[in-house]
């Protein structure tokens, strides 16, 4: 009989300082605790001085609260929130190249790709690359219908999540170099100290 894997995994979105080190401790953090981390995604806001990261981790939802506590902790980390149980739109971006080579081949990919949310960015006369931007679920099943043309390489960018509606992750939070920038500019603006 065959063994059934019961996979969980919890996704956090944490708004931290973009300073160097940040990722780093945030790693450590998991590693000390021995959770896998399936997928880690980080970037800029509309805020350059803060970072938005969406981690997806592989534990069952009773570490959520855990997980979230711990990482609140940490220094540079401004805002942390579990968006599970919440409505929220996640998305992943795939990269996928694969064999293209003969007429036979290249009619399937393009069969495939008509049917999902995926598009052919380059057309070479040996192989393909496909961009496949979905759910995690749904890039998965791409996956496995174009695994028989033949996967020739691939990437992934890692699962992004954002709260739908007025659900807005959003922060006042200022650090100490826009402080100080902000202080100088009022001090040269102002001709005194401040």
């Amino acid at each position: 009989m065959a063994e059934v894997k019961i996979e969980s995994k919890v996704t956090v979105v944490a708004l931290v300082e973009n300073e160097p080190g940040v990722l780093n401790r945030i790693a450590s953090l998991f590693r000390r605790r021995a959770f896998n981390i399936d997928s880690l995604t980080v970037g800029r806001t509309h805020k350059p001085h803060v970072s938005r990261m969406t981690i997806r981790v592989e534990a069952g939802p009773e570490y959520a609260r855990k997980i979230a506590t711990n990482l609140q902790k940490l220094v540079n980390v401004i805002d942390v929130r579990v968006i599970d149980n919440e409505p929220h739109v996640e998305r992943d971006l795939a990269l996928i190249k694969v064999r293209n080579d003969d007429a036979d081949s290249r009619n399937t990919i393009t069969e495939i790709c008509d049917r999902y949310p995926a598009r052919i960015v380059d057309v070479g006369p040996k192989v393909a690359i496909i961009e496949m931007v979905g759910t995690e679920d749904i890039i998965e099943e791409f996956i496995e219908q174009v695994r028989p043309t033949g996967i020739v390489e691939m990437i992934r960018t890692g699962v992004v999540s954002m709260g739908r509606g007025t659900r807005i992750h959003d922060t006042n939070f200022i650090n100490r170099r826009t402080m100080v920038e902000a202080a100088s500019k009022a001090r040269n603006s102002n001709g005194h100290n401040v």
